[in-house]
């Protein structure tokens, strides 16, 4: 994962209220009437790091043997910031090269995300136990115990699979533990941890040219003006009140209010990029399926709907009735509150909570109006996502603390510079997290696939006949640098 946030949208952001939920790799749809891999449970430990801590949980897994064929590989599925769909033991690019390889195929599910909670609740205390390093190291643990438990012959090679955060964690898993995974896929991978993401909207910008032109451009940036215009006075509010469905009156003295309101509509475009056409489809429900970067644009250019920001209201009317909303919630306090609910039971717990703590903790990539090279104003500076971090979880996640962390995090992994073989990143152009990842590589043991005018993991998905050719193309690719792979020691 709402846009890998702004995770999510998988934006990985902090979020704004509204329609947000963490940056999800979208599970693909079930064809057919077979009944899916039932979930399973490993007893996994609770502190990897600490011999003295002996806690354990129990972690939700799929299996799908069907492929296997004796002495063939083990292909892992790594879950990310929400549930463990079983439909990806069934369907998926991955699912091909399995059938092709003989493999055999698990999907582990992430700590503290969908029905592996390794702790009571998610109160910060218990939230020190989520981290990527954790997860990594359950990748380990559950690898050799399948190992054991299928009894798989020496010298049986693992491949990991991930998109999104699970993609950053496939290619960390090749790095960190060469010994239990033999070769990764990383798709849509953000690689370089960084506080302030401006580079997200700087790619949607980039997006709506490609696909759209200029005109759709000027007609964003000017909407966006006249939204700015109007948070000048007490008129403007109740005007912006009215025209966006507003749940409550807008007041413009409210700087984080204001700013959340500036985040939901610059998400009416960013969730759509994220996930232009080739992807938007596996969010669910038809109405969102036809949404494209070319449906909002078509809105933006048509004078007959009335003036620049008339076009915006238009759009954000169509989301509403897409996410089948009554009003659009702009509280920030609504919004904090909601993630202040440490109940994993709680309606309130939609991976938000989890997924913004690890940007707290390791990864920033807030996303910021602070570049000129964008029309959604400048409304999103940085100190906004800073203070969600302080507001949720205390006052010592404040921006040294963040810096900090997101300085580790690369010196721990290597950020751009991965040290790792065997690794094959994929990334696509019109996708903002490829700001974040590695889209050329000379290295044949790391090689990178950049593909023109393709969004968030769209290799992962089932293919189709309206691919781009450079998209069948990349599956084709990693198809057969798997079983070049697979042939080495």
């Amino acid at each position: 994962m709402q846009p890998l946030l702004s995770v999510v949208s998988l934006s990985l952001v902090a979020c704004a209220a509204g329609r947000r939920s963490p940056p999800l790799l979208m599970a693909p749809p079930h064809v057919g009437d077979d009944p899916l891999p039932p979930d399973q449970w490993y007893t996994q430990q609770l502190d990897h790091f600490d011999a003295s801590e002996t806690r354990t949980w129990q972690q939700r897994y799929q299996v799908n043997d069907s492929f296997y064929q004796p002495g063939g590989p083990v292909f892992l599925m790594i879950g990310g910031e929400g549930p463990a769909s079983a439909v990806w033991l069934v369907s998926g690019t991955w699912i091909d090269y399995a059938q092709q390889y003989g493999a055999l195929c698990f999907q582990l599910e992430h700590r503290f995300y969908g029905d592996s909670l390794p702790t009571e609740d998610m109160s910060v205390e218990n939230l020190r136990y989520l981290s990527s390093e954790q997860a990594l190291a359950d990748l380990a643990a559950f690898s050799a115990a399948m190992t054991d438990q299928y009894a798989l012959p020496e010298g049986t090679k693992w491949v990991s699979f991930g998109g999104s955060y699970p993609g950053s964690l496939s290619a960390w898993y090749r790095l960190k533990y060469p010994h239990m995974v033999h070769a990764a896929v990383s798709t849509s991978a953000p690689l370089l941890a960084k506080t302030n993401f401006f580079e997200y909207l700087e790619v949607v910008n980039y997006a709506i040219h490609a696909k759209s032109g200029d005109e759709c451009y000027g007609n964003v940036e000017l909407s966006f003006q006249a939204v700015e215009d109007l948070l000048q006075d007490a008129a403007g509010w109740a005007t912006l009140t009215d025209k966006f469905k507003l749940c409550s009156s807008l007041d413009g003295t409210n700087s984080n209010d204001v700013s959340s309101l500036m985040q939901n509509l610059a998400d009416l475009w960013s969730g759509v990029v994220q996930y232009n056409e080739d992807n938007f489809g596996f969010r669910g429900g038809s109405k969102l399926a036809n949404i494209t970067i070319n449906t909002l644009c078509d809105i933006m250019n048509d004078a007959g709907t009335g003036s620049p920001l008339d076009r915006l209201v238009a759009i954000n009317d169509l989301m509403m009735d897409a996410y089948e909303e009554t009003c659009l919630d702009f509280s920030y306090d609504s919004m904090i509150a909601a993630m202040r609910d440490t109940d994993f039971s709680s309606a309130n717990n939609t991976g938000m909570r989890q997924w913004i703590y690890q940007t707290c903790t390791e990864f920033g990539w807030y996303q910021t109006t602070e570049s000129a090279d964008q029309p959604f104003g400048s409304r999103l500076p940085l100190p906004f996502s800073i203070q969600q971090c302080v507001d949720v979880y205390g006052a010592q996640f404040e921006q040294t603390f963040i810096d900090a962390a997101v300085a580790a995090t690369n010196t721990d992994y290597g950020a751009r510079q991965l040290p790792a073989k065997r690794v094959v990143l994929v990334n696509g152009s019109i996708d903002p997290w490829h700001a974040m990842g590695i889209i050329e590589s000379s290295d044949p043991d790391r090689p990178a696939i950049f593909i023109n005018g393709t969004a968030h993991c769209a290799n992962m998905y089932p293919a189709r006949e309206e691919d781009l050719p450079g998209l069948t193309a990349a599956r084709q690719q990693i198809g057969e640098l798997i079983g070049k792979w697979l042939q080495e020691d």
